[in-house]
């Protein structure tokens, strides 16, 4: 079991490697000159040259590169000085001349806009994306086995291929499409009769009453990004309930006289439920990163919309931090998920 947790782990520092490469090459391959666009448009040469210094952007692009791996890497080698130390906040292994071999937390380095750091900046934000994505797929769980059952229940009836139909463009529709045909509808022609605004945050900031819950602003993004996972799983939930109401120990268990509720969810519905499993945890990481263009639509103040607002001003570290966190949330979810099966079957393992 250790060496399937290990080999699994090796699996997922190679992926948040190559997805740092990926992102490192491809933003710094972007047109536009953030010094330029940090200095202002009267800034002088050598302002610019000095900001490039500073940022280390006048070294080569390999060279870069490797600072930026040194930077985000929790065992790193910086050079030991007071300025050094507060900059990264590390513990010092040990000494070699001038440099210190250090343990620290990742370093994402600071926003070109307002010189936060990026961590902090994305710790900020990240909490109301997992609580969007939760909130997302505890509504597609819940709903799309209900449906899902009661296709199965109904098969071949109009309610079958209705739910069916709908499940169906629930797939095939973007979920920003859907964002914005959901918010207009409504947010705004039906706001009156729902009571939902077409845009808000998790917290109100109120300059009287200071910070408030607003749980209503998460009704309108969580339907929106529910709609393609509820789908996938009422699908599921209807062939593999079609498939367990065929076999003779549901037969049994009718012929029996035990009540239609218990055969179905005492008996079925358990023996259906591990594809629908599967697909719950494959599709909450994936939600987390699907949520980006959903929350810019409804301005829900979490990691996309940062995200997105940073792509605008070309603020490369807050996009560059983002992906990487987004790739080691999902790929922890994937760590965790294997695990479970390799638990449950020690098949998984061999």
């Amino acid at each position: 079991m250790i060496a399937y947790f290990l080999k699994k782990l090796g699996y997922g520092f190679l992926v948040i490697f190559g997805v740092a490469v990926v992102v490192f090459f491809i933003f710094h391959a972007l047109p536009g000159d953030p010094t330029k666009m940090i200095a202002g448009p009267r800034s002088t040469p050598e302002t610019i040259a000095t900001i490039k210094a500073d940022l280390g952007l006048d070294k080569p692009l390999t060279t870069q590169f490797a600072y930026y791996l040194n930077d985000l890497s929790i065992v790193s080698v910086h050079e030991d000085t007071k300025k050094n130390e507060l900059k990264y906040g590390y513990f010092k292994l040990f000494s070699i001349s001038d440099n210190a071999f250090v343990i620290k937390k990742s370093y994402l380095r600071k926003s070109y806009y307002t010189n936060n750091r990026v961590d902090d900046m994305l710790f900020e934000r990240v909490s109301a994306t997992l609580v969007l994505s939760v909130a997302a797929m505890i509504f597609a769980t819940f709903f799309g086995i209900i449906f899902g059952i009661i296709c199965a229940l109904r098969q071949n009836s109009f309610l079958d291929h209705a739910l069916v139909s709908i499940s169906v463009l629930g797939i095939s529709t973007p979920s920003f499409v859907a964002a914005i045909f959901i918010a207009l509808i409504f947010g705004y022609y039906l706001s009156e009769y729902t009571g939902l605004d077409m845009t808000g945050s998790l917290w109100i900031i109120d300059v009287f009453t200071g910070k408030e819950l607003a749980l209503k602003n998460i009704i309108l993004p969580a339907l929106t990004l529910g709609l393609r996972p509820l789908a996938i799983i009422t699908q599921l939930t209807r062939s593999s309930m079609i498939e367990e109401l065929s076999k003779d120990y549901v037969r049994t268990a009718q012929a029996k006289g035990l009540p239609q509720y218990m055969v179905i969810f005492k008996h079925t519905l358990k023996n259906a439920i591990n594809p629908v499993v599967t697909a719950i945890s494959n599709w909450l990481a994936t939600l987390i990163a699907g949520a980006f263009f959903v929350e810019y639509v409804f301005s829900w103040k979490g990691l996309g919309w940062l995200t997105i607002d940073a792509v605008q001003k070309l603020d490369l570290p807050v996009v560059m931090g983002a992906t990487l966190v987004v790739a080691v949330i999902f790929v922890c979810i994937t760590l965790v998920v294997d695990l479970l099966y390799a638990l449950l079957d020690p098949r998984v393992r061999a």
